[in-house]
């Protein structure tokens, strides 16, 4: 009997067909999928954000880091500014080599560079939007400009980051030359679960951060998940027992795991500001967000912008985020959509075989 039959006989059991019946299923074979999972959960976690890089600036637990390879030369103008979300960590975009997004753009020819909002503590509860786009997010793009000698950046933002990197384009259009945003929630009328749990008659974001003070990222990654219940506790776990064989399934598997499970709190202020202000009031594309008396406007928005959509994204659903066309003045305006996941848009086959060399391509004709 070859290994796997025991999933069959165990579902024709389940299934109550005639004829079948626990006898049939070879629970040897099952033990030994077990062995084999315990080993793989045993091991240490893999390495992970490898390409050589250094700090050019720090402040606070932030830091904004320059990535190099030695067979990489600059080629390009204009430097790529990396913006994540604040939660999880970046280096899903340079998760491992041959499977990196800055890796990739290093390869043909830019100045890669990516902030890293680092591990938010209590003494950092009380910044918002403000703090954080201002005087974080600006002194690293002025600082990567000055550490270049250009007066402008690509703005490459992913997920929440590229929620902050439009909305940091709308206050200083004069450094952004190019904005590319990644499976980023724009109106959040289209985030049908999320304003579900979210309602303000029921979700009371005041009493969570009062008592959290920054929300722990287990708080964080449950709600993602609930979206997707089956898909997020279930079938990672099954998918793993069933292809414990493959390696390269193995090693793919124990990489995002890691990511998954590797979140940061979130700063209290900014989340309430999250949800009350964007989830539940939907302010974004109002023009009601003001933030140190600035107003946040898509409309200040003219530069080129590659939207990168995934139509499988359950986390910032496509209709959320191509609806930054809506709003933006850009004369220059492109979606490129495929066929995968909130994560599979950076990590994936189709990211490296796609993504990747699409996205550079859209840069380099912009630079």
């Amino acid at each position: 009997m070859t290994v796997g039959n025991w999933t069959e006989a165990w579902q024709n059991v389940a299934d109550g067909i005639p004829g079948t019946s626990t006898n049939q299923i070879p629970f040897n074979l099952f033990d030994d999928r077990c062995q084999k999972v315990f080993k793989v959960l045993s091991q240490p976690e893999p390495a992970t954000g490898l390409t050589p890089k250094e700090v050019i600036w720090r402040k606070n637990k932030m830091r904004v880091y320059r990535f190099s390879l030695p067979a990489a030369k600059v080629t390009k103008q204009t430097p790529v500014f990396m913006l994540y979300a604040m939660i999880n960590k970046p280096y899903i975009l340079d998760i491992e080599p041959g499977n990196s997004f800055v890796e990739h753009l290093l390869m043909q020819g830019f100045d890669v560079y990516m902030l890293d909002w680092g591990e938010a503590g209590p003494e950092d509860c009380n910044n918002g939007f403000a703090e954080y786009i201002f005087d974080y997010l600006h002194k690293a793009v002025e600082r990567v400009c000055l550490y270049t000698g250009k007066e402008q950046v690509h703005m490459f933002s992913y997920c929440m980051g590229g929620t902050m990197g439009a909305m940091y384009t709308t206050l200083y259009p004069e450094r952004v030359k190019n904005l590319v945003v990644l499976a980023a929630p724009i109106d959040f009328r289209h985030a049908d679960l999320y304003n579900t749990w979210l309602d303000e008659k029921y979700f009371d974001v005041d009493r969570l951060v009062e008592t959290y003070g920054n929300i722990p990222p287990e708080v964080i990654d449950l709600g993602n998940k609930m979206l997707k219940p089956m898909s997020n506790f279930i079938n990672p776990w099954v998918y793993l027992m069933e292809k414990v064989d493959n390696e390269n399934f193995v090693h793919t598997w124990r990489l995002l795991n890691k990511w998954v499970n590797d979140g940061t709190a979130f700063p209290g202020e900014t989340y309430r500001q999250w949800i009350r202000d964007f989830y539940q009031q939907n302010k974004l594309i109002k023009g009601e967000i003001v933030l140190r008396d600035r107003r946040v406007d898509l409309a200040n928005i003219k530069c080129p912008v590659l939207l990168l959509t995934a139509a499988q994204d359950h986390i910032a659903p496509c209709e959320q985020t191509r609806a930054l066309f809506d709003y933006i003045s850009s004369q220059d305006k492109t979606e490129y959509n495929y066929p995968v996941g909130h994560v599979s848009l950076v990590f994936s086959g189709m990211a490296r075989n796609k993504v990747y060399p699409e996205t550079a391509a859209w840069l380099a004709k912009r630079d």
